[in-house]
């Protein structure tokens, strides 16, 4: 009776250690089953699964609309050919690109797994990047811009035309497009980081040692966001001054009502700056933050969509705040523009 009890105690704890690792087993899923050192499946519920693509579907195609009707709208219309609008048109582009890659960007951080192969995880990291930073010299350009508009006035047509802030969204393209060649150049050079006893087979992640990731922070993100908020300041500043002027000249009484105007204009002015800034500042700092910080992959990846959102903000704080956007808006989604010589509408009257 012993030895059977003690068998069966064995068959029990045999049985359940063996159900336990085949459950176990079960559980575990790879990326690529047929290889070793393949890696693993991130796990998530069935409901998880389904509420994160439903959030990334929905984000992409939020960002691709909005910036496709501000695409159309600078291009089709002709009253919105001006030097501004190029670099808002530069922005919806590199943003609508941004929302197009945001489902294989789904798969790279929620499964775990990269089925594209290696060429392709390199291009595609070097155009994610550049896209990111190309948003960024965007709001350098239209900083600039408005810069030179409040507080050189007098040299604004001359300075800024077309043809320049084209050939400087171009310039800007380059400089950024040369920049993170020769990072990746640099970097690959550097056996630290090209040695990893811990990587798998079917992952995509960009490897940069500490002192290159502090360095790239600084050129790509201290010194153009302090660039942004030094001219941003300047710009408050001149309005603010300007408006002392003018209210000290109506004191007797004299177009109080151009008055109230052109204060309601420099609290607007304030509110769309302070958001611009803002919501820029807001989506990209935890996120330079925590790439500075290690194992902490999960947030790492919850930070990078944060960042992603900001593409899809982007069209609301450049386009929405400016009175003209829902009336080509309108055009665009009832199919007017298809109408004759629909490109000359004045877009700028009141009805």
């Amino acid at each position: 009776m012993t030895g059977q009890k003690g068998e069966q105690n064995k068959l029990l704890t045999g049985g359940d250690s063996l159900m336990a690792y085949e459950t176990e087993d079960q559980e575990t899923q790879y990326c690529f089953p047929d290889i070793n050192s393949s890696c693993v499946k991130e796990k998530h519920s069935s409901h998880g699964y389904i509420i994160i693509y439903v959030f990334v579907s929905l984000l992409s195609a939020w960002t691709v609309f909005l910036n496709l009707l501000v695409i159309i709208s600078i291009s089709h219309f002709k009253k919105l050919h001006t030097p501004t609008n190029m670099i808002i048109l530069s922005l919806s582009v590199t943003d609508l690109f941004i929302g197009l890659v945001m489902p294989i960007e789904a798969i790279r951080l929620i499964e775990k797994c990269w089925y594209f192969g290696d060429t392709f995880c390199g291009l595609y990291l070097f155009f994610v990047t550049l896209l990111l930073a190309a948003s960024l010299s965007n709001l350098i350009l239209i900083a600039v811009d408005r810069y030179v508009a409040v507080c050189h006035p007098l040299l604004y047509p001359q300075k800024i035309t077309i043809t320049k802030t084209l050939m400087s969204i171009c310039l800007s393209w380059v400089c950024f497009s040369a920049y993170f060649t020769a990072l990746v150049n640099f970097n690959n050079r550097d056996s630290d980081t090209s040695h990893r006893t811990d990587a798998c087979y079917g992952e995509c992640l960009a490897m940069m040692s500490f002192n290159w990731i502090v360095a790239d922070l600084f050129v790509s993100f201290i010194f153009p966001c302090t660039l942004i908020i030094m001219l941003y300041l300047r710009i408050f500043y001149v309005v603010h001054q300007q408006v002392k002027v003018i209210n000290s000249l109506m004191k007797g009484g004299k177009c109080v009502t151009e008055g109230s105007v052109k204060r309601k204009s420099e609290s607007k002015a304030a509110l769309t700056l302070g958001i611009i800034v803002s919501i820029y500042l807001l989506c990209y700092i935890p996120y330079y933050i925590c790439s500075l910080t290690v194992n902490v992959s999960t947030a790492i990846n919850v930070l990078i969509w944060a960042v992603h959102t900001n593409s899809g903000l982007n069209p609301l704080v450049y386009a929405l705040f400016y009175p003209w956007f829902k009336k080509t808006a309108k055009l665009i989604l009832t199919l007017r523009i298809f109408q004759q010589e629909s490109s000359l509408t004045n877009i700028f009257t009141e009805h």
